[in-house]
């Protein structure tokens, strides 16, 4: 572990790596970022082991006003093709899906605050038939262990888009709001709609930020809500996070 290199990268201020930067100082990670919103320049696919996107307000499709879009996702392509880890969250996971050949587009309902997620019947189903193919035995191992992992865990949420599973890809976990809530990709991509990452003042610089969303919605919290919920998840999603990251990162 001590010479993995992870490099982040950063759309917005206010959507940072968070508690990943905890995990990453207890295993002696090489740490490297680029923040995006302030045009720097991204790094060639040798400089990182893993790569990990952030979330943001903005869409997959906004090429036209976030210039550095296109190079974000060429970025990501290579990194993959490459065969490097990476792991995305909420836009993050989003841009990862759209690379691999995915629909990206507005779910049926926003989801905000504090839901559960579950192991989704049908890539129970996938696992099944994995199981009787050796080649995909990595993928379904680290699949089964993840999927477990997060079944019943309730995770914090702030995305309005969603996306079609990309091919091959594996559904890892579902909401009653939105199908897709992490996948697996073979067995180094990893794509998380939900944040795991987001401690207390992280929540509230997205509500701060991003307040105008919370308007009343079966699957939008209040603030009030997210303040109550927060006390009691964030310890709990801070202890799924790093195991999460021991399974993926360290297999």
């Amino acid at each position: 572990m001590q010479n993995l290199r992870i490099h982040h990268l950063q759309h917005v201020p206010f959507e940072s790596i968070g508690l990943i930067k905890n995990w990453m100082h207890e295993n002696n990670v090489e740490h490297t970022a680029t923040y995006l919103y302030n045009d720097e320049e991204l790094p060639d696919v040798s400089a990182f082991d893993c790569l990990i996107i952030m979330g943001g307000p903005m869409s997959v499709h906004d090429e036209d006003e976030f210039k550095w879009l296109k190079a974000e996702k060429e970025l990501i392509k290579n990194a993959i093709a490459a065969n490097k880890t990476v792991i995305g969250i909420c836009l993050g996971a989003q841009l990862i899906a759209s690379v691999l050949g995915a629909n990206v587009y507005k779910n049926d309902e926003k989801e905000i605050g504090f839901f559960p997620v579950v192991q989704n019947v049908i890539a129970n189903e996938v696992k099944q038939s994995l199981e009787q193919n050796v080649f995909f035995g990595e993928s379904r191992n680290l699949s089964n262990t993840i999927s477990e992992l997060l079944n019943n865990q309730t995770v914090f949420h702030w995305h309005g888009e969603t996306f079609e599973l990309p091919s091959t890809a594996i559904c890892l976990a579902s909401s009653d709001a939105c199908l897709q809530q992490a996948f697996l990709y073979k067995e180094k991509v990893l794509g998380l709609q939900f944040h795991l990452e987001m401690d207390e003042a992280a929540i509230e610089k997205i509500m701060e930020n991003c307040r105008a969303e919370l308007v009343e919605s079966k699957f939008i919290q209040s603030e009030e809500t997210i303040r109550q919920e927060m006390k009691k998840h964030i310890p709990e999603n801070r202890k799924l996070l790093f195991e999460l990251l021991d399974d993926f990162l360290k297999s």
